[in-house]
């Protein structure tokens, strides 16, 4: 065959190359043309037009950057670069990201395996609670941490269910523990409304507060230095690697249990305001019922306590807990929960308290018998405790009613005056207590109790106790006038009466209906203040005595409940009462008592004839004397004024044949009172207090025992006796032997 190539012009494409390349290109093709024999012209024919073709499409198009032989210029560097370094972050990012699962993985499995089963971690108090129920056994106040009992979710009220699932995860049946979409929406919501993302809105599942509320499986260690409120804000902690390990604590429960398990710790443990934790505890605080009764009115409310217990608490604010579960009502209507008509009857007829959680009585009451109760059995328990009380209901409200409308109707508006209010049978058994003008409240200060005051003339009933339980009779008389006493150390001390004026000889009864001053330092000083001092000590006047002549007038200090209680004394007949509160103390589910009352009717003081003549002598201070306007009528009354240096205190304490009451009135910071005595408001008070009380009683007598008059008239004493200190012994001798009759001679500092 012939050498087709010979005098082949060169190829187009050839010409791209330079001089030299070229002409070495032409040698090669032509080396290569002699050795090669098998081309043929329309072969070369066709490569020559392809190479024209393709060399013009090169000509003609622009020349990109300046890279070098085959690359792609600067923007092909760039492309490589970038391609390397999203090669690099995604290498890096799924290789953190397999990490991350793992640890997630790991951190989910390690919390699976340490929890526990569900039944364990449905009542989580790190204390228990005390329920007080008053003399006729109905609940009046809790103390502690209220559980009630294990509910389910299949137990509940369907109503309370869904309203906790309306409210707080809607989703809570379709995810698995955390809500992405929750969260984000919720991060959303606090970046428009100016807050950081992870403050307000926290996006988090009910199994998500649930792990809150289990504080991520760590029970509280009394031990460990920290206060309970400490425990339980830090475990209400919300930063970004708390959130985290409650996710991952949530959907660890949620391999463990079920959604109803998860739902039913939620309602056991979840805080509702008042003391109530769980929803059996709130449904039977608020409304008196199991928490399988409720209405859809009560379960909005119920459930709308979750958001803010102590602000929605019903029993703080009625009016805007109700307003807050018109929400949850519309929510629960929204979500096909409940009707329409449901929702409309809920809307038109809201959830009211029941009558105990309404009344909130005995607040004052309930925290002295807390404070009478031993700690390991009242704040301090871990166990449920019920104690029963002696508290009446209708009594406390009926103290409660005197005292507002005493200081509305008759104390001016921006008076900062204060009054305490005590009820009490004869034996001691406290039935109602107001510690302050603000009666709805508890933990507060209770001047009932705690505040220690001047007695003044309330004082004196017992100076003449003394005197009688000696031998002396109302009848008796002293000289009221001037008089001065020298005391060591302090030079001439000259009391005074109230009115500054001096009224003669008087009766010892008509020095105690006219609270005179001088014929009761008389008397003390005669018959002995040691001993004056000892019959108050014995009655429970036992708090700081004083020492001298002062003592006649009041100048001790004594708390309400304590006057109160010596009181009773006399009208029992003489003897001691210790004020209490407490009948019996027991725990939960137990039908015998831990113990009983430790108060009552005490060791005999004075004689019952002494007893019931000093009675006499204090229905005189009333029906006659500075007690007046705490008359009843249809009723005898005994009782004493009193008002101490200053008019910082006044006080009136008196009696029927069934009830004594005390009260007190003055200023926390002992300011003087204006215008303002024993006889007068105080005394005002405790007749609205027992008009109250007695309302629908049978009138019953006074235990008390008129004095008989002398038939013969008084002789002085045989000269033998003397006068001074040895006179007074000759008459002790005579009365107690018998040798005085009815009456007795006047004492020659008498005359």
């Amino acid at each position: 065959m012939a050498n087709t190539s010979r005098g082949k012009p060169p190829l187009v494409a050839d010409k791209r190359y330079s001089s030299g390349r070229r002409t070495s290109a032409a040698a090669g093709a032509k080396k290569t043309t002699k050795t090669t024999k098998a081309a043929s012209k329309p072969a070369a024919k066709t490569r020559a037009k392809t190479g024209t073709k393709a060399a013009a499409r090169r000509k003609a198009a622009p020349r990109r950057g300046g890279g070098g032989a085959g690359g792609g210029g600067i923007f092909g560097m760039f492309r490589r670069l970038i391609g390397g370094i999203f090669r690099l972050v995604w290498g890096f990012s799924w290789r953190m990201g397999m990490v991350i699962v793992l640890l997630i993985a790991a951190g989910i499995g390690y919390q699976y395996s340490q929890l526990p089963p569900m039944a364990a971690l449905l009542d989580g108090r790190a204390r228990g609670s005390v329920t007080l129920l008053d003399r006729s056994g109905k609940v009046f106040a809790w103390r502690g941490d209220q559980f009630g009992g294990v509910v389910t979710a299949d137990t509940v009220s369907p109503y309370l269910k869904h309203a906790i699932i309306a409210t707080e995860d809607k989703r809570f049946y379709h995810h698995f523990g955390v809500s992405p979409r929750g969260i984000a929406s919720a991060v959303a919501i606090n970046l428009r409304e100016g807050r950081g993302p992870l403050s307000g809105h926290g996006g988090s599942t009910l199994s998500q507060q649930t792990a809150k509320l289990l504080c991520l499986g760590v029970p509280y260690d009394p031990s460990s230095g920290m206060s309970e409120s400490e425990y339980e804000t830090d475990c209400r902690q919300s930063t970004l690697w708390r959130k985290v390990k409650e996710a991952i604590y949530a959907m660890a429960m949620e391999l463990k249990y079920s959604k109803d398990d998860i739902l039913t710790i939620y309602m056991n443990r979840a805080f509702l305001g008042a003391g109530a934790r769980g929803f059996e505890a709130a449904s039977q605080r608020y409304f008196g019922k199991s928490a399988s009764d409720i209405s859809p009115a009560q379960a909005a409310m119920l459930a709308g306590l979750l958001v803010a217990p102590t602000r929605f608490a019903p029993t703080n604010n009625l009016t805007r807990a109700q307003n807050r579960a018109k929400v949850i009502v519309g929510l629960m209507e929204d979500q096909g929960y409940i009707t329409h008509a449901q929702a409309s009857q809920a809307r038109a007829h809201p959830a009211e308290l029941s009558e105990a959680a309404a009344a909130r009585a005995g607040g004052y009451f309930a925290d002295w018998v807390m404070d009478e109760t031993p700690e390991f059995f009242g704040d301090k328990t871990t166990e449920d405790v019920i104690i029963k009380t002696t508290l009446d209901q209708r009594i406390q409200t009926s103290a409660e009613e005197a005292m507002k409308f005493v200081f509305q109707e008759k104390v001016s508006p921006g008076s900062k005056a204060q009054a305490a209010i005590v009820v009490m049978s004869p034996d001691g058994a406290v039935r109602a207590m107001v510690g302050g003008r603000k009666t709805r409240v508890s933990g507060v200060f209770n001047r009932a109790t705690q505040a220690k005051r001047q007695t003044g003339s309330a004082f004196k009933p017992f100076i003449y106790a003394t005197a009688l339980d000696l031998g002396a009779s109302p009848l008796d008389t002293v000289v009221d006038e001037p008089f001065c006493m020298t005391l060591p150390g302090s030079g001439k001390w000259c009391p005074q009466n109230y009115t500054h004026k001096f009224y003669g000889e008087v009766t010892l009864t008509e020095a105690l209906k006219k609270s005179l001053n001088i014929p009761a330092v008389k008397t003390s000083e005669k018959y002995g203040r040691d001993k004056v001092r000892l019959v108050a000590r014995e009655f429970g006047l036992d708090s700081d005595l004083a020492m001298g002549p002062a003592l006649a007038l009041g100048a001790s200090e004594s708390t309400l409940i304590d006057m109160t209680g010596a009181y009773a004394g006399i009208l029992n007949g003489g003897s001691s009462v210790k004020p209490y509160g407490l009948i019996e103390l027991r725990l939960l589910g137990d039908d015998t008592p831990v113990f009983g009352a430790a108060g009552g009717i005490g060791e005999r003081v004075i004689r019952p004839e002494a007893a019931q003549q000093l009675v006499w002598m204090l229905s005189k201070a009333v029906s006659e004397g500075t007690g007046g306007r705490a008359k009843l009528p249809g009723w005898q009354v005994a009782g004493k004024t009193g008002t101490s240096q200053e008019a910082r205190d006044a006080w009136f304490v008196g009696f029927t044949a069934d009830y004594v009451t005390g009260v007190w009135m003055g200023y926390d910071d002992n300011t003087p009172l204006k215008g303002v005595t024993g006889s007068g408001l105080p005394a005002e008070i405790w007749h609205e207090t027992m008009m109250r009380v007695q309302e629908g009683m049978e009138p019953k007598p006074l235990p008390m025992r008129e004095p008989i008059a002398p038939t013969q008239p008084k002789t002085q004493a045989p000269a033998s006796g003397g006068g001074g200190l040895g006179g007074a012994v000759d008459k002790l001798l005579r009365d107690i032997f018998g040798g005085g009759g009815g009456g007795r001679a006047p004492a020659p500092s008498e005359r």
